[in-house]
């Protein structure tokens, strides 16, 4: 813990009585910061590789960067061509949008990022029908189901034309053996596969196994690279030169082309070259972020998963968390929920940790 907070948390009692409690009462401090690890910032390396990034124009398909950066992906994970876009979420949309139709359909989790955080995308600028079913607690959507909810080849009924996947799901693995049931089922109906490969690198390295592996029975997966990889911004869609140009085709439509995109591929390479395996180091810290949470009797925690841990709190100690993390200079997602989701990354050394723990810690004693 810094030299000086133990005394500030118990002065100040987690912040009880103060009205400000947020980043302006705090403006100049640093913070730690648990919500997510969208939150990560570039580090000093790759600021330099950005800064002497080859450049042009890539709606021309002439920026270098950028083409290296969609070469190596579809390299690494065997595809025939990536295409780098802003973001995971239009990374999504062109896949949904290249795979289906007006009035086609995709199955997809009722809790999965394509369907319940990307504002409707699918269905407002695709006209694509979203057919969600629920979601077991491992991510996977039970195979049966999924069948079941495949519509006959019907003028009633929209054509059924893509099953989607999200790994990690909430940090969960997606299990190897399920995917290859889901291909096969795929296969069966004549759907396509898609992969919301938000959090590719997180499951290749916690379960050991190369990331073209995880990626090969897809027919397009979407790698972010903004999360616990720590680039600024962007994520690389792969599939077929076919898919690829179609997808192109949308991301223009969109808004997504973008021009000397190069500065930011620079760093989404750099995030490749230096940062897979330190991921191993954020799933650390989490086990070890959990350990220290169990042992408090005013915390319990749900579950661990490669780099989040998923805490509940008391709903009337939640406003008292608020303002324990506040005081420590640690951000989470509070909000009103029943489980809160804390999330290490590039940026969360163990220096933070501790500082974190320290935080639960003044809160387990205070009021």
């Amino acid at each position: 813990m810094p030299a000086g907070t133990a005394a500030w948390l118990h002065r100040n009692r987690c912040g009880a009585g103060r009205k400000d409690t947020g980043a302006g009462y705090h403006r100049g401090m640093d913070w730690i910061d648990l919500r997510s690890d969208t939150v990560t910032r570039p580090t000093p390396a790759m600021r330099a590789a950005m800064a002497h990034a080859e450049v042009g124009d890539d709606v021309y398909g002439e920026d270098p960067t950028v083409n290296a950066l969609q070469r190596r992906l579809a390299a690494d994970l065997g595809f025939e061509a990536g295409l780098f876009v802003p973001s995971g979420t239009q990374s999504n949309l062109l896949a949904l949008m290249a795979h289906c139709a007006r009035g086609d359909e995709y199955i997809v989790g009722m809790d999965a990022h394509t369907y319940k955080y990307e504002g409707g995308g699918a269905a407002v600028l695709g006209s694509i029908q979203p057919q969600p079913i629920p979601q077991d607690e491992d991510g996977t959507l039970p195979l049966a189901w999924v069948e079941r909810v495949v519509k006959p080849r019907d003028p009633h009924f929209a054509r059924t034309r893509l099953l989607s996947l999200e790994n990690t799901w909430h940090g969960r693995v997606l299990p190897r053996d399920y995917v290859a049931q889901a291909r096969a089922l795929c296969d069966r109906h004549g759907l396509a596969l898609h992969l919301d490969g938000a959090r590719l690198y997180n499951a290749a390295v916690s379960s050991g196994v190369p990331v073209g592996d995880i990626a090969a029975p897809f027919d397009s997966v979407s790698v972010c690279l903004s999360k616990g990889l720590g680039a600024p911004i962007g994520s690389v869609l792969l599939g077929t030169h076919a898919f690829v140009e179609e997808a192109r085709r949308w991301r223009k439509v969109t808004g997504g082309g973008m021009r000397q995109a190069g500065i930011l591929a620079a760093g989404a390479l750099h995030a490749l070259d230096h940062h897979v395996a330190r991921l191993a180091d954020d799933h650390a810290r989490a086990t070890r972020l959990a350990a220290s949470l169990g042992s408090l009797s005013t915390v319990e925690v749900v579950a661990t998963h490669t780099n989040m841990v998923f805490i509940a709190v008391d709903a009337a100690r939640l406003r008292l968390l608020e303002r324990c993390m506040a005081a420590a200079r640690v951000r989470v997602s509070v909000g009103d929920a029943a489980r809160i989701r804390l999330v290490l990354h590039l940026d969360v050394d163990d220096a933070g940790l501790a500082r974190a723990v320290a935080a639960f810690s003044a809160f387990e004693s205070a009021g």
